[in-house]
């Protein structure tokens, strides 16, 4: 036991242990998992740009596998791709292969299932179908679009040109900069309102607070002033005013009745002539009195 175990056996099995170590190290820093069962299928493609080793396999965007191997094949000139898929993933015959890239230069292979109730064989070739890279995806949708667009493009370049090309746009620009200055006088005519309105302001307050206090005394007048004209007797008062106009009717009657005695001084037009023949006598006489006063007054002296 001793001479099969010596020393130098010994570190042939720890190398031997380490290598594999390491080995293993590698391929699971890959990505690669030596201990996990896999199914493997192979590929060949023309031009492999991108595709690495450790590389995902996706159905739909889901990683169900990783790229082990990539070979060249001298005799067909064409790239061996070799793919570790799960133990329980069935791929259905007619199912294609394609490499995809991404804007950051990585590629990753991508699986089209079909509905083929057949399964491809450990082992069997799955048919790749042809790399669609951004310039290519851009060559055919968008380069037909861009295609119709230049000759609109090129009618509003020359619409542009003749518009530059006017006169008129000029004399344009020109208002707009005499514009452009009067709305800044304008605004700092404004502010300068502003201004003067804040300034202002703090007197326009006080006058509206006075005008306030004034208006709640005037409230309180008219408050006092319905107190009181509450406490006046109104009905008695309409009473003594409506008797009034009772007794001012009543009078109103008389003077008109020709019956009465008011009613005949009033309306008798045979008085009013006697008593103005009558002043008029009188005022004759007096006339001649003063004339005359010997005529009518003897004094005696005795």
């Amino acid at each position: 036991m001793k001479k099969i175990f010596n020393k130098n056996v010994l570190i042939a099995i720890t190398v031997l242990i380490s290598m594999c170590l390491l080995y293993w190290g590698i391929e699971y820093l890959k990505g690669i998992n030596l201990f996990k069962p896999s199914n493997f299928y192979y590929v060949k493609f023309e031009k492999v740009d991108g595709l690495v080793q450790s590389a995902p396999v996706t159905i739909n965007g889901f990683q169900v596998g990783q790229v082990r191997e990539i070979n060249y094949d001298y005799g067909t000139n064409q790239i061996s791709v070799m793919l570790s898929m799960d133990k329980d993933l069935k791929i259905p015959i007619g199912t294609t292969a394609q490499i995809e890239s991404s804007l950051t230069g990585t590629a990753t292979m991508a699986l089209q299932l079909s509905d083929s109730k057949a399964y491809y064989k450990v082992g069997d070739e799955i048919k790749s179908a042809p790399k669609q890279g951004i310039m290519d995806m851009v060559t055919g949708d968008v380069m037909p679009q861009i295609n119709s667009i230049l000759p609109r493009v090129d009618s509003i370049m020359g619409n542009v040109n003749a518009l530059v090309a006017n006169p008129a746009l000029h004399t344009s620009i020109s208002r707009l900069d005499a514009i452009t200055i009067e709305l800044a006088k304008s605004s700092q005519e404004l502010t300068r309102l502003m201004n003067g309105l804040n300034r202002n302001i703090p007197g326009v307050m006080s006058n509206v607070s006075s005008i306030t206090g004034n208006l709640n005394m005037a409230s309180d007048n008219i408050n006092e002033l319905s107190g009181g004209l509450k406490t006046i007797p109104i009905d008695s008062t309409v009473n003594k005013l409506n008797a009034t106009i009772t007794n001012l009717q009543t009078l109103s009657n008389k003077l008109n009745d020709n019956n009465s005695s008011l009613g005949l001084l009033l309306n008798d037009k045979s008085l009013y002539n006697n008593a103005n023949q009558a002043i008029t006598s009188l005022d004759s006489l007096f006339v001649d009195i003063k004339k005359n006063p010997k005529r009518y007054i003897n004094v005696k002296v005795f």
